[in-house]
């Protein structure tokens, strides 16, 4: 698949890019060249390789789950417009 200048310019326009009429040539050569990378990626047998995470053999962090309430009741009810009883309080919506 090759990219010619119109090409560039209209994927330029999608990404909203401003590009100069004078660098479409530049642009159009860059989208080749990845391109060309891609499809050498694509020659590469990849047949019963497992999908990584990370080059580094590695187990993600875990935390115990468990419900808590923060023990910040007094900070978060600081930013509140309206607290009663240690609880938000809202206008009425239904009558």
């Amino acid at each position: 698949m090759s990219i010619d200048e119109g090409t560039a310019a209209r994927v330029a326009k999608l990404a909203r890019i401003q590009v100069d009429p004078a660098q479409l040539p530049a642009l159009a050569q860059d989208f080749n060249t990845i391109l060309g990378f891609i499809e050498q990626l694509n020659e590469v047998d990849v047949e019963g390789v497992e999908p990584m995470v990370s080059v580094t053999p590695m187990r993600l962090k875990r935390r115990k789950d468990g419900v808590t309430d923060g023990n910040m009741q007094d900070k978060v009810l600081s930013n509140a417009p309206d607290a009663r009883e240690g609880f938000f309080a809202v206008p009425k919506v239904v009558e």
